[in-house]
């Protein structure tokens, strides 16, 4: 099943931001790195980022900047991100991270093996 994602431009144009704001708040942890995924596309090399969770975010961005500093919302994201638990992957190409409560099946050679990782991972 390939992923569902959005393109930058697609992303800048829907919600009218800046390429310096986007990426701002990419230097501020608002957005994490490791959801800017570089694809090779016939015009190049584009960014696109997974398309729920990056409109879930701008939205609450946005919803909330006009009331809030930038650097409030960090801190109000942080205590969030605290309290959410983590899967990561390393692998030669770099780790990639998945939110416990976002992991919809882990397969080991075809193998559901789901189940058995987060019995795993909730004992800790």
């Amino acid at each position: 099943m390939p992923e569902d994602l959005i393109s930058k431009k697609e992303l800048l144009d829907r919600y009218a931001i800046s390429y310096g704001a986007l990426y701002r708040w990419k230097r501020m942890g608002l957005i994490p790195e490791e959801w800017f995924i570089k694809k090779s596309t016939v015009t190049g090399q584009e960014t696109f980022f997974p398309r729920s969770l990056i409109l879930e975010r701008v939205e609450w961005i946005m919803s909330r900047k006009d009331d809030a500093s930038l650097d409030e919302l960090v801190k109000t994201l942080g205590k969030a991100e605290e309290e959410k638990r983590y899967l990561t992957i390393r692998t030669p190409f770099g780790d990639r991270s998945f939110e416990l409560g976002d992991i919809q099946a882990i397969l080991l050679d075809s193998r559901d093996v789901t189940r058995e990782i987060l019995d795993i991972l909730n004992r800790k």
